[in-house]
């Protein structure tokens, strides 16, 4: 990441907006092998995005938001395996959600899991490079992330980088989900790896009066943000909401509840979707790959990204 320091040449334009090259598959993997006994199921529903194309690619363990399902992600998710990764996202919960230590322990056994289980679930000639592991999440996912990041459950892998895609710790401060991670003391978490955090600038606004907002104020991006020691990265989508990344029609109740209680953007959510999908990729192959053209023109000029951004905050070592 040495491009980061001192002023480099900037990119006047980036392709990690667009959809990449590569072509990808999406698996459902479910906890019972049927009749495969060539692989060990995993402790958890799985949808895995792959491409497949022969290689190597790094892979992302990406945790859903509360009350959430992981195909309402599969747009988001298929862009960032597009551009070489492999995406094993868990659903740790349907209907009743579980306490949030127990959610960390889930994704922890399903981290571990991906030393033995992930290679026989990957097309033909596709290797997963578990040495670059990175750890993302969305909404109550974005701070479980964090917390597993921060040693609340022990894995067996070690996460290389983390995305937080507008994280929220709770309703109110009174009401906040286990475990209470937030300190509210700048650059307090415990975190030697690098962390972008991306926000929604709608998430904190109240959609009626018999909700609170879906990422109120003090317990979301900006307060997750503030606890990240560097290197760490902030982008907030100004016109956008708390599930304006998900896929333009998420089916069924959950999907239709969860669009009920937080305030939308009025754009188009493909440009919701590509913003933190480019964001992520350019973050990944900064960080993974030590290609950091795109993070860094983005870094510099916040208008490439599809979707309004605010100013970038970006920390260095």
């Amino acid at each position: 990441m040495a491009e980061l320091e001192g002023k480099p040449a900037l990119a006047t334009t980036t392709t990690v907006f667009d959809q990449g090259k590569l072509p990808f598959t999406s698996k459902k993997v479910e906890t019972s092998n049927g009749d495969d006994s060539t692989s060990s199921p995993p402790p958890k529903p799985l949808l895995i995005v792959t491409p497949t194309t022969s290689g190597q690619y790094p892979v992302i363990l990406f945790l859903h938001g509360f009350y959430l399902r992981t195909c309402f992600y599969s747009q988001l998710l298929e862009h960032i395996s597009s551009h070489g990764y492999i995406v094993v996202a868990p659903q740790l919960y349907l209907y009743i959600p579980s306490s949030g230590l127990e959610e960390i322990e889930s994704a922890a056994k399903v981290t571990d899991w991906l030393s033995s289980g992930l290679q026989p679930q990957l097309p033909e000639k596709v290797e997963a490079n578990l040495q670059k592991l990175a750890l993302a999440g969305h909404s109550r996912g974005g701070k479980a992330a964090f917390a597993l990041a921060l040693g609340y459950a022990k894995t067996s892998l070690i996460f290389s980088v983390l995305l937080s895609i507008d994280p929220v710790a709770g309703c109110t401060k009174c009401c906040r989900t286990q475990p209470h991670i937030l300190t509210y003391v700048p650059r307090s978490f415990n975190l030697s790896i690098p962390v972008t955090v991306i926000g929604t600038g709608l998430g904190p606004e109240q959609k009626n009066c018999l909700s609170p907002p879906c990422a109120p104020e003090g317990l979301n991006h900006d307060e997750f943000f503030n606890e990240c020691k560097p290197p760490c990265a902030h982008f907030v989508a100004k016109y956008y909401g708390h599930m304006d990344m998900l896929n333009d029609d998420p089916s069924g109740i959950v999907g239709e509840l969860s669009g009920c209680m937080c305030v939308n953007g009025k754009g188009p959510r493909d440009l919701m979707r590509r913003s933190v999908g480019g964001i992520a990729v350019a973050f990944l192959k900064a960080y993974l790959e030590d290609e950091s053209g795109d993070f860094v023109a983005i870094l510099a000029d916040p208008s490439l990204a599809p979707a309004k951004l605010e100013p970038v905050e970006f920390i260095e070592e």
